[in-house]
C-alpha cells in the first residue's frame, strides 16, 4: 500500500523482514518441537536458536537465481546458523511455513485492527450521546420524512459497529489458523504433536484437516469481514457527505487552519476525508471478492492464490487500519449544526407530521382510504403552493367532524415523535451512558 494511507505501526506488520521475521518464527518453533522429540539435538538447537537470522536483501539475490522465496530464505539462514541448519524446516514444506507465517501477520494485525474499531466505536458512542435529543428531520429515498433526532441516527451506526466487532473478532479467530502437516497434509514426514506444539507456541489453533494449504474459507472470512467494515464506515461517510451539502448543512467535516478546499475557489470547505472513506471502501470490497476467488484451488494445491494474498493481505489490513483511524479522528471533529436541523426540520411546512394525522383520523372512525385521500389532498396543495399544511387541515370540511383545533394542533407535537428515544438507547447501550 502507499505510504499516504499507510500508519506506521501497520505497515511495520507487512514489510519484508517482517514476513521473513513470522516464518522464522514459525521455523524455530518447529525446531524446538522437534528437539523435544529428540529429533534435532540439544546442542544443535541452542545453536539454531543463538544464530538463526536472514538478511532480505541477500534472500533477493538468491531468489533471483532458485527462482523460490521459501529456499531462499533458509539458505540464508543457514549461512547465518552453519553446519546445525540440517536441522531446519525437517519434514516441512514451504505452504507450512508461508501459511503459518502468515498467519501471524494477520493475527498480529487483528490487535491494531481491534484497536482501531474500539476507538472508532468510542467516538460513535460519544456522539450519539452529545445528541441524543438533537431535533432533526429523518429522511427516505433523500425526501423529508418525519422527526428523528441525530443521537438516534448515531445510535443506529452505533449497534452496527458493535457487530462490526464481532465480525472483526471471529474473522481474526478464523484466520489465526496455522498448519505444518507436510507436502499434502499428510504428516508423513513430521508428527501431528509437532504441529500442535508449534501452534501452541505462536498462539495459532491447528487447522483441523489441510492438503498443503490452509483452507482459504478462512481468509475469505476475514477479507470479507473487512470489506463488510469498511461499507459500514462508508455508510456513515456517505451521511455525512450528504448532511455537509450546501443546501443541507446539518453537518461538516472539520476545517483546519490553513487548509484550502479548492484551488481555484477559495470559499470550498468539501467533504474529502467522507469521500476518501468510500473510496477505500471499495478497495476492500474488491480484495473480499478476490479472497473469495482462492477459495476454489487444484486439488492438494497450486499457487493462483499466492500472489493476489501478497497484494491484499498487507494492503487490506493497512487500509482497514487506515480507515478506523480517519472516521474515528473525522467522528471525533464532527462540526453538528442543531439550529440548521431544526430550520430544515421545518421547512416543509408542517407536512412530516402526516401520517400522525391520517392515524388520528382512522381512531376517529374515517376510513382509512379516505383519510389518505383527504390528508393527501391537503399535503398536495402544500407541495405545489407553499401553504401551511395544519392550516389547510382546519379548514377542511371533511376533516372538522373529525378532529377539533386542540387536538389538531396536538398532532403537530415534536416530541411525539421522539419519546422512545431513550427505550432505543436503553436497548444499544444496555450498560447506560459512559462516563
Amino acid at each position: 500500500m502507499i505510504e499516504r494511507y499507510t500508519r506506521p505501526e501497520m505497515g511495520a506488520l507487512w514489510t519484508q523482514d517482517a514476513k521473513y521475521q513470522a516464518w522464522l518464527d514459525v521455523e524455530l518453533a518447529a525446531c524446538r518441537a522437534l528437539a523435544v522429540r529428540g529429533q534435532i539435538p540439544a546442542d544443535a538447537l541452542a545453536e539454531i536458536e543463538a544464530k538463526a537470522a536472514f538478511d532480505s536483501t541477500r534472500i533477493a539475490e538468491i531468489e533471483l537465481e532458485v527462482k523460490h522465496d521459501v529456499i531462499a530464505f533458509l539458505t540464508s539462514v543457514a549461512e547465518h546458523v552453519g553446519p546445525s541448519s540440517r536441522f531446519i524446516h525437517l519434514g516441512l514444506t514451504s505452504s507450512d511455513v508461508v501459511d503459518t507465517g502468515f498467519a501471524l501477520q494477520l493475527k498480529r494485525s487483528g490487535v491494531l485492527l481491534l484497536e482501531g474499531m474500539d476507538r472508532l466505536y468510542r467516538a460513535l458512542v460519544k456522539l450519539a450521546w452529545k445528541h441524543k435529543d438533537t431535533l432533526m428531520i429523518g429522511r427516505s429515498h433523500g425526501i423529508h420524512a418525519e422527526p428523528i433526532t441525530f443521537g438516534l441516527k448515531v445510535a443506529v451506526w452505533c449497534a452496527e459497529a458493535q457487530r462490526n466487532r464481532q465480525r472483526l473478532v471471529s474473522a481474526i479467530a478464523a484466520v489465526s489458523a496455522g498448519m505444518l502437516s507436510g507436502a499434502v497434509g499428510t504428516f508423513a514426514n513430521i508428527d501431528p504433536s509437532v504441529e500442535d506444539a508449534v501452534c501452541a507456541e505462536l498462539g495459532l489453533t491447528p487447522e483441523l484437516a489441510s492438503t498443503q494449504v490452509i483452507s482459504r474459507d478462512r481468509h475469505a472470512e476475514f477479507f470479507g469481514a473487512l470489506a463488510v467494515i469498511a461499507g459500514s464506515i462508508e455508510k456513515i461517510a456517505v451521511e455525512i457527505r450528504h448532511l455537509q451539502r450546501t443546501e443541507v448543512l446539518e453537518a461538516e467535516e472539520p476545517f483546519s487552519a490553513g487548509q484550502k478546499g479548492s484551488s481555484a475557489m477559495p470559499h470550498k470547505r468539501n467533504p474529502i476525508l467522507s469521500e476518501n472513506l468510500t473510496g477505500l471502501a471499495r478497495l476492500l470490497r474488491g480484495y473480499a471478492g478476490m479472497a473469495l476467488e482462492d477459495i476454489a484451488l487444484w486439488h492438494e494445491r497450486d499457487i493462483s492464490h499466492s500472489s493476489v494474498e501478497r497484494v491484499i493481505g498487507p494492503d487490506a489490513c493497512i487500509v482497514m487500519d487506515f480507515m478506523f483511524h480517519r472516521a474515528s479522528g473525522l467522528l471525533e471533529r464532527l462540526v453538528v449544526y442543531p439550529q440548521r436541523m431544526l430550520e430544515n426540520l421545518h421547512k416543509m411546512h408542517g407536512l412530516i407530521f402526516s401520517q400522525r394525522v391520517l392515524l388520528a383520523l382512522t381512531e376517529k372512525g374515517m376510513l382509512r382510504e379516505d383519510a389518505y385521500r383527504v390528508v393527501q389532498r391537503s399535503a398536495m396543495q402544500v407541495w405545489e403552493a407553499n401553504a401551511d399544511f395544519k392550516s389547510l387541515l382546519a379548514v377542511d370540511p371533511q376533516i372538522q367532524p373529525y378532529l377539533n383545533a386542540q387536538e389538531l394542533t396536538e398532532l403537530f407535537d415534536l416530541a411525539y415523535h421522539t419519546r422512545n428515544i431513550d427505550a432505543i438507547f436503553a436497548r444499544v447501550f444496555p450498560e447506560g451512558q459512559p462516563r
